[in-house]
């Protein structure tokens, strides 16, 4: 996978860069939000697929992203497609690190060495290619005022963006509340950012028990008796190499 078009990841952790603090944005939903950008990136690629809430491996070909060929490996590894939701509340340890390492070295960010409290090392991230970071702001800013159905990466990106929490950093206020709403709204543009974004939101919310259902199902289970609530068991932070432990079925 060539280098010269930036992934959803980086572009997510790009946007939730604080160009004042220079810290991270939902810092906790940011690294679920990293792991299901992942997902979309790998599926653009056409290395893997949804499979209803599943994920499944259609071309185990690397693409190059050693990154992203460390997931694609863990999904083929499985042998069976495994639920969106179990693998974004799977293990991501020090996976927004790596992003952050990576975008230092390709020179889009730039480390900055300090203290908390005058003891506690701290490390902040400026952007120094702020072009880049306000054309990815320019496209959802175009998305959302236009109406017009953007790209799948962009349809992705929103998405995630929204899922994280990130449509009250990049519109904050009242005066962003139509913004976040539209925001929001783009989430159905893209199938693959549909189902890693409600995934992510699941995980926080600690819907992990149950299968979502897709609007047919849900259609056709409506003439039926109603199901009860689904319940969930919030995910535990895990090492990235026990990823083989997390349940799948």
């Amino acid at each position: 996978m060539g280098k010269s078009r930036r992934s959803i990841p980086e572009e997510l952790l790009l946007l939730a860069l604080d160009p004042a603090t220079g810290t991270t944005a939902q810092p906790q939903s940011l690294d679920l939000g990293l792991a299901g950008a992942q997902l979309v990136e790998l599926a653009l690629a056409g290395r893997i697929a949804p499979d209803g809430d599943r994920i499944a491996v259609v071309m185990p070909r690397p693409t190059g992203d050693p990154t992203l060929d460390s997931a694609l490996e863990l999904l083929r590894r499985r042998g069976s497609p495994v639920r969106a939701v179990h693998w974004i509340g799977g293990p991501r340890l020090g996976l927004r690190q790596t992003y952050l390492s990576h975008l230092e070295r390709c020179g889009m960010v730039h480390a900055v060495a300090g203290q908390m409290c005058g003891v506690l090392p701290t490390t902040r991230y400026q952007a120094t290619e702020t072009a880049i970071s306000r054309e990815i702001r320019s496209r959802l800013d175009n998305a959302i005022r236009t109406g017009v159905p953007p790209d799948p990466r962009t349809a992705a990106l929103a998405a995630l963006a929204h899922a994280v929490g990130l449509g009250k950093h990049l519109y904050p206020g009242n005066e962003g509340r139509s913004s976040r709403s539209r925001l929001r709204d783009l989430i159905r543009h893209d199938p693959m950012g549909g189902l890693v974004a409600h995934a992510v939101m699941d995980v926080q919310n600690g819907v992990a028990a149950q299968p979502r259902r897709n609007p047919a199902q849900g259609a056709q289970s409506a003439q039926g008796a109603s199901a009860g609530r689904q319940g969930g068991v919030p995910a535990q932070p895990q090492h990235a190499g026990s990823m083989a432990r997390v349940a799948a079925h």
